[in-house]
């Protein structure tokens, strides 16, 4: 068994400190005896607690109280008369016996009470050394293996036990750190992982275990177990504070690996907004200019048959529905990394669904519209040029995933702390299976549908009302269709002048 540093109980007196404290005595009685006859009874009596002194600091309280009985007997012995028997010839000497005795186990308890109370101030401060030095190399840890090596020195150089880390894997599954293969765990750690409380078991060789949660501030990051049996039981503060120290430095080691992982994310995602903002650039400008020519091809002289026309036409629409779809990968692009500042101003929000209505006039031709915008909605603080775009890709979605002659309803209404505003169709409705993710970027609600696009409207959309400090969500309505819902709070709009009378 690994010895322990605090195994050894200083203060436990074996045989060797009761011949001790004995012989602490009889040297006593030896250098006394000399002086019988010089000196008075009660001088030399008092010679007596010195070895009882002696005892209680060096030997222990047992050979501390076997020293006061035995001084009391070797006085009587040797030096009051009659000598050599344990008589007296006075009674008086009795009493003399009786304090003589009173201060030696006196002296004895005071004196063993001080070596405890010593023995218990060292042993507090190798315990807390122990515990410094362990904080400093977790401090340095940089790898769950350095932890699980730290934990089995300090198990074995403290409480003489064999230490050993259980901790979960990827899939959640608490296996052992040292082996590095898979194992069942046992159902006691399973238990105090889960459950968060100390158990104590035994293995097949009767072999005593103690498991112990490590318990962190955000969770409870695995198990410690600590096989063996002490020489002593270890004392509950340190196997606290012990395995305290360990579930730090793991969860150190975890927001360590998850603040890496979303620097990289945040790097990776920076790279790519910059290469489609680059790359978003350079497509515009000859999309813009194919479809400037092909406007200027259908002017030009002599006027184009027929079939030309139609192929000239074709061109010029599909280069501006790629300039479009260009465009808003751009603007996806500035709006993720920070290049959007919102220009916020309190205004009507008839105003800016006006000006969207109108931009996408060309697209709602077909459909029935229903606008439902009650007179007393409150001013909104919005940037208006960002919110109309939102509406604009909306109604877009609205006008190409309905049939012409659809419904499409625009409504408001204003709660107590948000107003509500809501983009709704009649249509085929949002797939049931992918409502939650329609909103990331690059993601088509119907991927089987003709028209084209790259998914970012919706992300646009969400975007920029996360910006303004509202949220979105698309849900099916129970009538049929789909309906867009954004929640804006209200704020404290200013006060309106007043009009002179």
């Amino acid at each position: 068994m690994p010895a322990s540093v605090f195994s050894a109980s200083p203060h436990r007196a074996g045989w060797h400190n009761y011949g001790l404290a004995v012989l602490s005595v009889g040297a006593i009685a030896a250098v006394g005896a000399p002086l019988l006859g010089h000196l008075d009874l009660a001088n030399i009596a008092m010679l007596f607690p010195l070895a009882v002194l002696f005892s209680a600091v060096k030997l222990g309280r047992g050979p501390a109280v076997l020293a006061a009985f035995l001084s009391v007997a070797l006085f009587d012995l040797f030096f009051v008369p009659p000598h050599f028997t344990l008589g007296v010839s006075d009674v008086q000497y009795l009493l003399t016996f009786a304090v003589l005795l009173l201060v030696a186990l006196t002296t004895a308890e005071l004196a063993a009470r001080l070596r405890r109370q010593l023995e218990a101030a060292e042993q507090r401060e190798r315990q807390t050394q122990a515990l410094y030095g362990l904080a400093r190399e977790l401090s340095a840890a940089l790898a769950v293996e350095q932890i699980d090596g730290h934990a089995k020195r300090f198990s074995r150089e403290v409480f003489g036990c064999d230490g050993a880390l259980w901790l979960p894997d990827a899939q959640n599954r608490l296996q052992p750190v040292a082996s590095g293969c898979a194992a069942e765990a046992p159902p006691a750690a399973l238990a105090v992982w889960l459950n968060g409380q100390a158990q104590r078991t035994s293995d097949g060789a009767g072999k005593p275990i103690r498991w112990l949660p490590l318990r962190a501030p955000m969770r409870v990051r695995g198990v410690l177990a600590l096989s063996g049996e002490p020489a002593e039981p270890p004392p509950a503060p340190l196997l606290d504070a012990f395995s305290s120290l360990l579930a730090i430095a793991l969860e150190r080691l975890h927001y360590v690996a998850v603040a890496r992982r979303t620097e990289l994310e945040m790097e990776s995602e920076r790279l790519r907004n910059s290469l489609l903002a680059a790359l978003s650039h350079d497509l515009r400008t000859p999309l813009t200019a194919i479809a400037g020519l092909a406007d200027a091809v259908a002017l030009t002289a002599p006027p184009l048959s027929s079939e030309q026309a139609e192929l000239v036409a074709a061109i010029g629409a599909e280069a501006q529905r790629s300039s479009a779809q260009v465009a808003k990968l751009l603007e996806m692009a500035r709006i993720e990394s920070g290049g959007v500042r919102l220009r916020r101003e309190w205004q009507p929000l008839e105003e800016v669904v006006g000006a969207a209505l109108q931009a996408r006039a060309s697209l709602l031709g077909r459909h029935e519209l229903a606008i439902d915008l009650p007179a007393e909605l409150p001013l909104v603080d919005i940037d208006s040029v960002l919110f109309e775009r939102v509406l604009c890709n909306l109604l877009e979605n609205a006008a190409q995933y309905t049939p012409p002659g659809s419904r499409i309803e625009i409504r408001a209404r204003a709660d107590e702390d948000e107003i509500i505003l809501q983009v709704g169709d009649n249509g085929l409705g949002l797939p049931p299976d992918r409502i939650d993710t329609l909103f990331a970027k690059f993601t088509r609600g119907h991927t089987e549908s003709a028209n084209g696009g790259f998914g970012l409207g919706l992300a646009i959309v969400q975007a920029v009302v996360a910006a303004h400090g509202g949220r979105v969500r698309g849900f099916n309505r129970a009538t049929g269709g789909a309906c867009f819902e954004i929640a804006l709070p209200l704020g404290t709009a200013p006060a309106l002048p007043q009009e002179a009378a």
